[in-house]
Formats: C-alpha cells, structure tokens, sequence
C-alpha cells in the first residue's frame, strides 16, 4: 500500500477534468487498498479526476495499528458530506464508494445534488441475513446511480437483487462469476485484474452517459 499525503486525500486524475468522482473504502480495507487503488487509478486513466479518502476510524486505524468497527451512522454520514464539499472541482462531482462507502454514498446522492452515484460492490443485505434489506432509499433515489455488483456476492446475489424494487434511475451491471470485491472463480476464466478493468470501463461509460444529458 502507498503512504497517503498529509493532506489526507489520495487524488488521481487532472485538475481540469471535466468530472471529480469521489470515493470511499469500504468497512474493512483503507483508502489505498488493491481494490481502491484500482478503481482510482483506473478511473483516472479514461480522464476522470479521482479523489479517495478515509473515515475517521479508519484515519485512526492507520495510526494505532489496531482495527476497530466503523463508526456510527451519522458520524460517515458528516465526514463524507465534508469531503464532498472540499473535494468538489471544477466540473461535474460524482460520489460512490466500496460496499459501505458506496452505501453512504447513496444515502446522501439526492440531498448533495451530485451528477451521479457510483456504488462497488452493494452491500444489499449482510452475508447470509437477506430479510435484513438495506434497500429503501434506493427504491426512491433520484440520482442516477450505478451499482457494479459480482454475481456471487454474498451481500446481494444476481438472484436475489434483480427482485428488489428500485427506482428507475438505478442501474445493475454485472461482474462475471465476481464476488463482493468482483474476484472471479477460477472456472470463468477470468482474474479479478479482468474484473476490475471491466467495473472501470463500466464506471466510465456510466458517467459519459450522465454528463451527455
């Protein structure tokens, strides 16, 4: 993993992009995981201005060394819409995240007033709890939303989301054989580097399509 700045900010990407897409880590890995660093970097390369950052318990994690369950509700709630407003650039923002941060993310699309959401890996239910939906506002959401979802994911299977109902303006693409960070089976023939490349080209095209309405 890379040593993030002192501005506590990873940022990929040009200034004058024509869109900042910001996103957060998911529960359990930091900003500058594989998955992230992928996604950022990824994200950057097809000309989008990428800015990843970490919630106070994972900030602290990276001090003390010691892992910790992530903060409340309403304190990533705050943090995110602060980075919102600091990372804001000067096109477009667009807002998502890894599994909770994209969870996050999507709880505050409407009220932020962003171009678009970008959900990795949606964490639909916890593993193996799938009456325990975390749903509701996705069947209302107004942005328009991506979520980039493996087809075995243990937090919403294929099966299992396309019964859910959810507004018209959220959209469901689907990683081949992928798990919740998209990582393939080794029968598909695939490798979770394909994987990861196939959720950027998707993000992109997501993203080009909302700035050209």
């Amino acid at each position: 993993m890379s040593t993030p700045p002192t501005s506590e900010l990873l940022v990929n990407g040009a200034a004058d992009a024509a869109a900042t897409v910001l996103l957060a880590h998911g529960a359990g890995a930091p900003m500058d995981s594989a998955f992230m660093a992928a996604m950022g970097e990824g994200l950057a390369a097809c000309g989008w201005r990428v800015v990843r950052f970490e919630f106070p318990y994972m900030a602290k994690q990276r001090v003390t060394g010691r892992k910790s369950a992530p903060d409340r509700m309403p304190v990533l709630q705050e943090c995110f819409r602060a980075v919102a407003a600091k990372a804001r650039g000067q096109g477009a923002l667009f807002i998502g995240g890894k599994s909770m941060g994209g969870r996050i993310a999507s709880l505050l699309a409407d009220a932020l007033d962003v171009a678009g959401c970008l959900c990795l890996g949606y964490p639909f239910h916890p593993p193996g709890k799938p009456q325990q939906l975390r749903t509701e506002h996705l069947a209302e959401l107004r942005t328009p939303t991506l979520i980039l979802q493996g087809e075995r994911d243990t937090f919403g299977r294929r099966e299992e989301v396309e019964t859910y109902p959810l507004s018209p303006q959220v959209q469901v693409e689907w990683l081949t054989a992928g798990d919740h960070s998209f990582k393939p089976t080794k029968s598909s023939g695939l490798s979770e580097a394909d994987n990861w490349q196939a959720a950027v080209a998707q993000a992109d095209r997501f993203m080009r399509a909302v700035l050209a309405t």
